[in-house]
């Protein structure tokens, strides 16, 4: 039933999970409290896919009135949406992908919190546990492909970008779909959607029917980035550390375009598990690239990457300006060489076992001043350790940016106080500087307050 921009409807499963027991359905029920909160953040996100805010709070305020609740049947189970966004529905039927993605979402919750109860049993897990727990999540959304060659790009690149910037994303992804190699990225608009889009077209030349669009996000940041309507897989991780090991171990090479702070946090994430003495032997593809206007913006990050992690973080990756074709042909050769590391080391395809990744990348990092305030931003340290922490600077960023959580604590709070070497905060202020003078915190038009105070005096 419509009601002007709202709508009321029960909607049956697909693509995902079905059947529930009593527990998991109780677990979900608005009674629930939190768990039943997020539920009903998260699929409020899919079902305003394609919005072009990124304010989660004005979304919620203006759809305050929605909910969501699972109906048990007996041949299984259903949604009743109430007060639910129009735009997911196309003369009074959910559109395909909105109802595939919101079942994700129930699966991926329910997953999640009642297998594995996450928020306690891993606080203080190894590192090989939580790998396997990221492995089981992904298996469980059906992620892992039996296939003989390595086909799966993952791209970065922000959601506040500009026109000219986005349109290169798609250059880059068509090129990748013509060679027949697959997409996966943090789901949401701009440098998320691009590539996806572009390979979809490109798939199309090639009569590829079953391309890969796979998108990985977490509760705190969907709600900011609502998945783009190209993604056909969608996985929901527990946090961002669990998203970013997800990225690294599923993919086989990675291609960063232009962004902001989340950007930054997902190089010096990869950077600094790849600066581990463990990892000295692992290629792992790594390409920044942008059009030929952008080119100061990768002038920038190399000019940080080398004067804080220095040249050997720098030879990690390559940068190719303005040339999609060579990007895609690069990224393809570079593949070819991972393919011979992996058979050679008996690894699977589908999953980099291989790949060290410390704990010090895979434990939730949940922003306060007093977290802050303890980060190690000085010299004097193993430089992976020092990638570590600047990744944790740029996730509390982030979290301050866009996440609701975060954006209500800055504003009881104030903003983020970052503390450490003099010169490694002058170089942090400009490049952060420059992310706000070049609109790439937030969406364009939109009015940036800081969240953060680098303390250089």
């Amino acid at each position: 039933m419509s009601l002007g921009n709202r709508v009321d409807a029960l909607v049956a499963p697909k693509g995902a999970l079905e059947i529930l027991s009593q527990d998991e359905i109780a677990r979900l029920s608005e009674d629930s409290g939190q768990l039943h909160e997020l539920f009903r953040r998260c699929a409020l996100a899919i079902l305003n896919c394609g919005s072009d805010s990124d304010d989660p709070q004005a979304i919620l305020n203006e759809f305050r009135d929605f909910n969501i609740e699972i109906i048990q049947q007996e041949r299984g189970v259903k949604l009743r949406l109430t007060n639910a966004p129009s735009s997911a529905f196309v003369d009074g039927k959910m559109i395909r992908s909105v109802r595939e993605m919101l079942f994700s979402v129930l699966r991926d919750i329910v997953f999640t919190y009642h297998e594995y109860d996450l928020e306690k049993s891993l606080d203080s897990a190894p590192s090989n546990k939580i790998t396997n727990v990221v492995f089981q999540l992904l298996r469980n959304a059906n992620v892992f492909r039996r296939n003989p060659e390595l086909d799966l790009v993952v791209c970065w690149g922000g959601h506040s970008i500009a026109r000219h910037e986005y349109e290169y994303t798609k250059h880059v992804g068509h090129e990748l779909g013509l060679r027949d190699l697959n997409i996966c990225t943090g789901c949401g608009p701009g440098a998320m959607k691009g590539p996806m889009k572009g390979a979809a077209i490109a798939h199309a030349k090639q009569r590829i029917q079953n391309g890969v669009y796979l998108g990985l996000t977490e509760p705190g940041i969907i709600a900011a980035e609502s998945p783009n309507p190209i993604v056909n897989q969608l996985v929901i991780m527990p946090d961002i550390e669990k998203r970013l090991e997800a990225f690294v171990r599923t993919g086989h090479g990675i291609i960063v375009f232009p962004g902001g702070a989340g950007t930054a946090e997902e190089i010096l994430y990869l950077l600094g598990i790849l600066l581990h003495p463990a990892n000295d032997d692992i290629d792992y593809p790594l390409i920044f690239t942008g059009p030929s206007a952008s080119a100061a913006y990768f002038e920038q990050i190399d000019d940080f990457i080398g004067s804080v992690l220095g040249e050997k973080a720098q030879s990690k990756y390559e940068i190719i300006i303005d040339d999609a074709a060579a990007v895609a042909k690069t990224m393809q050769e570079k593949m070819r060489t991972v393919k011979r590391y992996r058979k050679e080391h008996h690894d699977a395809f589908y999953f980099n076992w291989k790949l060290h990744i410390p704990e010090e990348f895979q434990h939730p990092f949940e922003p306060t001043h007093e977290k802050m305030a303890a980060l190690n931003l000085h010299f004097e340290q193993d430089v992976h350790l020092l990638a570590a922490d600047l990744r944790r600077a740029f996730s509390s960023i982030v979290a301050g940016n866009v996440k609701a959580q975060g954006v209500a604590y800055i504003k009881e709070h104030g903003p983020f106080k970052i503390h450490g070497d003099k010169a490694l905060l002058a170089k942090l202020d400009k490049l952060l500087t420059a992310f706000v003078e070049q609109q790439r915190m937030k969406l364009p038009g939109s009015v940036y307050t800081p969240c953060y105070e680098v303390i250089t005096d």
